[in-house]
């Protein structure tokens, strides 16, 4: 099995493409999507568009949650620009997409399971972001029974294996490299470079063999949505990887 992971593409549809011609070089089997796909200022509705005609199995992210809720006084400027472009269909299928899916033995959620604000990999505190430990992901993934557990949401690569050979992965962040939050404390999430980030994962005799790619796009271009839609937050974070 050759299987990649998707999260956090936030309407990037550049950065979907390059994705997705590169799992095709690859020879990917089976892609997932971890949530968050279409709030920021740049393209919701043509990067829904391209995802449905796909099919892919896919998962809500807090973001698809929060477009659901139609509260556009309660939202933020990324959740009001998807939901202003985005038409029925394309909202009648975030409805269907579920929070979560296990598949065999792999379980796919956004942040942690049950949860889809909080971290599983990370955990935040007052003084900031820190890389969580095996203790605290054990305790977060108690009572479930899969070998693989994917999830997105704070946009960071990073893989842990645990005592009893479970695996956790998150691919980072197809869409935005960087971002600044202040929940539950303040911190930043920062991947340092403009790349498309997702994991290739593939099976192996000990557990999974997980490759955490970088890929290439004109993330110019994709700023310079940003800017012109009034984000030049998200366009320093598209050109730099940094906020």
């Amino acid at each position: 099995m050759k299987l990649a992971v998707l999260s956090d593409i936030h309407g990037n549809l550049g950065a979907l493409d390059a994705v997705l011609a590169d799992c095709a070089a690859r020879g990917v089997e089976t892609i997932v999507n971890l949530g968050d796909i279409l709030s920021g200022p740049l393209q919701p509705a043509a990067t829904a568009a391209r995802l449905m005609a796909l099919d892919l199995p896919t998962i809500r992210g807090n973001h698809e949650r929060q477009l659901l809720e139609d509260d556009c006084a309660a939202m933020g400027p990324s959740d009001r620009h998807a939901l202003a472009e985005l038409d029925e269909r394309a909202l009648q299928w975030i409805t269907a997409v579920p929070v979560w899916l296990q598949i065999g033995d792999i379980y796919l959620c956004h942040g942690r399971p049950g949860d889809d604000m909080r971290y599983l990999l990370e955990t935040v505190e007052p003084s900031g972001a820190r890389a969580a430990t095996m203790a605290e992901v054990s305790e977060r993934l108690e009572g479930i029974d899969a070998r693989l557990i994917l999830c997105g949401h704070s946009h960071m690569p990073r893989v842990m294996r645990l005592d009893d050979g479970r695996q956790a992965v998150n691919p980072g962040s197809v869409g935005l490299p960087a971002y600044g939050w202040d929940w539950p404390h303040n911190h930043k999430m920062e991947t340092g470079t403009p790349h498309a980030r997702y994991a290739v994962i593939a099976t192996a005799a000990d557990g999974y063999a997980v490759e955490l790619v970088s890929v290439t796009y004109d993330w110019d271009a994709a700023a310079a949505r940003a800017e012109a839609n009034g984000r030049p937050e998200w366009a320093k974070a598209l050109r730099t990887g940094r906020v």
